[in-house]
């Protein structure tokens, strides 16, 4: 990110999820304030879907793993859990969504700059702050995040569920790690759903490799480029020895064999984009 500025890839992915409400209608994802909170964006939004229709896969990635994402959450709320994490929140909206449920904290951690540009959009486009939003700044490169939690009211002895979407491929691998395995440290236990990319050279399909390197090319001209791969095998013998005993990881294919199972052509298994939910034992 630049210094001092709102995330222009977290406007970037709040762009495609408006944009399968209108051009998917909402298929795998269903999200009535997608628009709203993009105001006047949207339009641009929805447009550049339509002018692009390469993007189409990438729109359906983001869709699929929000999808993934909320619905993990909804089974830890429904079973109990009432501390919801979402890091790096950008625009997201699962927050504003939610139907009440007694004593549910869902606490927003994102850096400063994008948490005052999405209070902004929420403000201008009328959609309230629940009393259960709890807003935290942190900048993931720069260390434990749990200090500014409990100063908002998070408790680690309690469990927590954690979305964290579309940032783990800006930051660096020692961070990467570094939050999960703060987040395994937790006593009370953490569920965590984040999503990854493999390593370029690990991709073999050609079309895949190519659409990986226009991505990259955007990104890093927005000034936020692409900074951590991670090689599925590493990825989950290293969350082992952290502390998380149970883990689901789809794959592209996988993804799109549960939600879109008509898609044509289907993708192939194999390295690329992938969405994954660890747990700990606590």
């Amino acid at each position: 990110m630049q210094h001092g500025q709102a995330s222009v890839t977290a406007l970037g992915a709040a762009g495609h999820r408006a944009a399968h409400q209108v051009l998917e209608r909402g298929l795998v994802f269903a999200d009535p304030l997608a628009l709203p909170i993009l105001g006047p964006d949207a339009d641009h939004a929805i447009a550049l879907a339509r002018e692009r229709p390469e993007r189409r896969g990438l729109r359906l990635f983001i869709a699929m793993r929000s999808r993934f994402a909320e619905d993990s959450a909804a089974r830890a709320i429904a079973t109990g859990v009432r501390q919801i994490l979402v890091m790096g929140a950008g625009l997201d909206t699962f927050a504003y969504r939610l139907q009440p449920v007694p004593d549910l904290r869902v606490f927003e951690l994102d850096h400063p700059s994008t948490q005052a540009e999405k209070r902004r959009r929420l403000m201008q486009a009328q959609i309230a702050e629940p009393r259960h939003v709890s807003y935290v700044a942190h900048d993931f490169e720069r260390g434990s995040m749990i200090a500014s939690l409990e100063a908002a009211g998070f408790d680690p002895g309690k469990k927590a569920f954690v979305l964290w979407l579309g940032v783990t491929p800006y930051l660096t691998e020692e961070a990467v790690f570094a939050t999960l395995g703060e987040l395994a440290s937790w006593p009370g236990g953490a569920e965590v759903v984040f999503d990854y990319s493999n390593p370029r050279d690990r991709v073999t399909d050609a079309a895949a490799r190519a659409h990986h390197d226009q991505l990259a090319e955007r990104v890093a001209a927005s000034g936020e480029p692409f900074r951590c791969h991670l090689d599925t095998p590493e990825l989950h013998a290293r969350a082992h020895e952290l502390g998380f005993s149970e883990i689901e990881d789809l794959d592209r294919a996988v993804l799109v064999a549960r939600y879109l199972p008509d898609l044509a052509p289907a993708p192939r298994p194999g390295p690329g984009g992938h969405v994954v939910r660890m747990a700990t034992a606590a």
